[in-house]
């Protein structure tokens, strides 16, 4: 049997700026609307889906527009986790994949099926979703390979804005549901973290080519 999943959440709300959620939703309007591909190496999709659609607000936008978000990545969201975890936790020294915005516009969109490549994983909630939708599924069974799969048996997390939560994905496949409502908007900050056992030199190279074009 599986190890049981757990995660860790924080309120943060008084380590965020006034009109935090209004500058966050502002930069929205700016995301990256289009079908991602599927990701290699972490994908967990059904075989016939090729790609998501979905938004990202990119690092470089990020730490532009919303340079507190940036800090708080580097600073105090990294002291509050490192106190929970086993070992000393680092920000990624790669500033095109430490911090973005993952964005759900309508019913239509919604994060890919996949496990990660970081040990440590975090995501700040910068909307609410009382209607449902839009939760985070984890799946129990490690071999889920799609969508279905992880629906069949998991745990889920639902939104709450300016509650952080951190995990470890790098085994569990997990994926955000669709929103229920065309109108909604979610959002979520999501953070790339590394330990000492596992620094950020374990990060694949073939994720670097398919984001960013590097070469192997």
């Amino acid at each position: 049997m599986p190890a049981v999943f757990h995660w860790i959440t924080f309120d943060v709300n008084n380590l965020l700026p006034h009109r935090w959620q209004q500058e966050v939703i502002a930069v929205t309007r700016e995301a990256d609307y289009r079908n991602f591909p599927r990701t290699p190496l972490l994908s967990r999709e059904a075989p016939g889906v090729k790609s998501i659609p979905r938004g990202r607000v990119h690092a470089d936008q990020v730490r532009r527009r919303l340079p507190w978000l940036y800090q708080l990545y580097h600073g105090q969201f990294r002291e509050l986790i490192g106190q929970w975890w086993a070992e000393s936790v680092h920000t990624s020294a790669d500033d095109r994949y430490g911090v973005v915005l993952n964005v759900q516009r309508g019913t239509g969109m919604r994060f890919e099926a996949h496990i990660d490549s970081n040990p440590v994983s975090a995501l700040l909630f910068c909307t609410d979703h009382p209607a449902g939708g839009g939760e985070l599924a984890f799946a129990h069974d490690l071999d889920a390979t799609d969508v279905a799969a992880i629906n069949r048996d998991c745990s889920v997390i639902r939104p709450h804005a300016g509650h952080l939560v951190f995990f470890d994905g790098r085994e569990r496949p997990h994926y955000a549901r669709p929103l229920v409502v065309e109108s909604d908007l979610r959002v979520l900050a999501a953070m790339n973290y590394y330990t000492d056992s596992y620094p950020e030199s374990t990060r694949p190279r073939e994720l670097n080519r398919h984001l960013y074009g590097d070469p192997l």
